[in-house]
């Protein structure tokens, strides 16, 4: 059974927190120092909640220091500074995990190869949404059309690669793609198709 008064529980209500928080803002650096080494280890357990490597833990909360820094003076309630850097860390920390998805786009049909063969409407529903998604790419304008196009390409095309096939900046395809893919969202038809 875990201590009730272990360092793992933040006492959110701390007077001296106030204060620190209050002298921080106005720039003085021994309240810095004492706030840090108040705070510090619980916002690196908030961090480590997240599954972080170490690095990343220690660029969540450099971070987190950071936007505290940059925003204590514009805290209304200075005593709210330890739920204001939690939240904060917190908000750093899924930033830090949303930094390596990646979406990529892929015209796989072992993707859809996947799907219960058994049952034939399962994969005739599968065969007019892979339809409806060919017709909407279809429907793109031209430069689009053929970037998602290119982009859909087995094996996956390298964005140098694509920038050479379609005399493209390579600094245009993401850009370019994005739109893509928000026109594709916006697509009524397709919409109606996949059931979405």
């Amino acid at each position: 059974m875990r201590d009730r008064t272990s360092p793992q529980r933040l006492d959110l209500s701390t007077p001296d927190l106030c204060t620190l928080a209050r002298d921080a803002a106005t720039g003085d650096g021994q309240a810095w120092h004492r706030l840090i080494h108040r705070m510090d280890g619980a916002l690196r357990n908030v961090a480590r909640r997240y599954r972080l490597c170490p690095a990343d833990v220690d660029d969540v909360v450099q971070t987190t220091w950071l936007r505290a820094t940059e925003h204590v003076a514009e805290l209304n309630d200075p005593a709210a500074i330890a739920s204001w850097l939690v939240v904060t860390t917190r908000r750093e920390a899924m930033r830090t995990l949303q930094r390596g998805v990646r979406e990529i786009l892929v015209d796989d049909s072992a993707v859809f190869d996947d799907i219960d063969a058994a049952s034939p409407d399962t994969a005739a529903i599968e065969g007019e949404r892979r339809a409806a998604v060919r017709d909407a790419v279809r429907r793109l304008p031209g430069r689009e059309r053929r970037l998602v196009t290119s982009m859909l390409a087995a094996p996956p095309t390298s964005y140098q690669r694509l920038s050479r096939l379609l005399d493209m900046p390579v600094g245009s395809i993401g850009p370019t793609r994005q739109r893509a893919l928000a026109r594709l969202r916006e697509d009524t038809e397709l919409e109606r198709a996949v059931g979405g």
